[in-house]
């Protein structure tokens, strides 16, 4: 078998991923006959069909997908290689894909990016909020190069790296108004209805987890959400209650429409950290975000600890 040609590789994922031979040709400036040889080619070489073609379009074979997977990797690590040579020349160009939880985005990542920005002019944050992350599988995939949120529980070392950035207490909410917020303990809030993050027991269904941790069952969730809107609209506009951060309860953009309940059970305490994939060689703009997340954690904890 011959090697296979980046420019194979180039026509097959774009034409997976436009749907169409017409718009990957379109996005590699390039003919459609063209874009039409570089995957026959590539065919050719695999013995096998790549696509399957249609009026509509074009998909993915079974052998196509396999392929593709590996070549969408290929080309990212190709891609990144180029960027880590220009950064150890000290020329940062490009993009750094963040995705985070609410509290990240709100008290975290703006200060990051100030300071980042000034030293780095030329890249660009792209940010993605989650209110439950599947940071590893998207860390997995490539898809982004850092993940903000609570550590989980058991995460792979040999995989990822962890950066602690900060403790983060999490607390029951309610609208303000709400009869809820006269309960005194997590009982007398087990029958109320509740706002959940995940739907299954994980990592990231931490209000379930809170009720086992403290001999409860855990309520049925009446309504499971990945949305910091959602969740706000739905707790201020009805009787139900969630789990959210503390900080984030008492941020000036929530604290006009949510109350922490003071129940007399112990707040339920996670760690805020960044984490990458374990890599021998890290971007070092990646490096340098992570760094800049760090100093702006700290600046968060001194603020939290002079309110407090």
């Amino acid at each position: 078998m011959r090697e296979m040609k980046i420019s194979w590789l180039s026509a097959l994922t774009a034409a997976v991923e436009e749907g169409s031979i017409r718009a990957a040709a379109h996005r590699l400036n390039i003919s459609q006959p063209a874009a039409t040889r570089l995957i026959r080619d590539l065919e050719e070489e695999i013995g096998a069909p790549l696509l399957v073609r249609s009026v509509g379009g074009v998909a993915a074979t079974a052998q196509g997908n396999v392929l593709y997977e590996h070549a969408r990797r290929a080309m990212r690590e190709l891609n990144d290689a180029r960027t880590e040579i220009d950064e150890l020349a000290g020329h940062m160009v490009g993009e750094i894909s963040v995705t985070a939880v609410p509290l990240a985005v709100m008290l975290l990542v703006p200060e990051a990016m100030r300071t980042f920005g000034r030293d780095c002019p030329d890249m660009q944050l792209r940010l993605r909020e989650e209110l439950y992350i599947e940071r590893l599988r998207l860390l997995r995939a490539g898809k982004v190069d850092v993940a903000v949120g609570p550590i989980p529980c058991g995460i792979p070392a040999s995989e990822f790296e962890v950066e602690r950035l900060m403790p983060v207490e999490m607390a029951v909410v309610v609208g303000r108004g709400s009869p809820l917020a006269r309960a005194d303990s997590l009982q007398k809030l087990s029958t109320a209805p509740w706002v959940y993050t995940s739907a299954q027991l994980g990592e990231e269904d931490y209000a379930r987890a809170w009720f086992e941790v403290n001999g409860l069952a855990a309520p049925t969730p009446a309504a499971i959400v990945n949305s910091t809107l959602a969740m706000l609209a739905l707790i201020t506009q009805g009787d139900y209650a969630a789990l959210m951060p503390l900080s984030l309860a008492l941020h000036p953009l929530s604290a006009p429409h949510v109350v922490a309940v003071p129940v007399r059970e112990p707040n339920l305490s996670l760690e805020l950290g960044a984490i990458t994939l374990r890599r021998e060689s890290v971007k070092v703009s990646v490096r340098q975000f992570v760094v800049h997340l760090q100093r702006a954690a700290h600046i968060a904890t001194k603020e939290s600890i002079r309110i407090a």
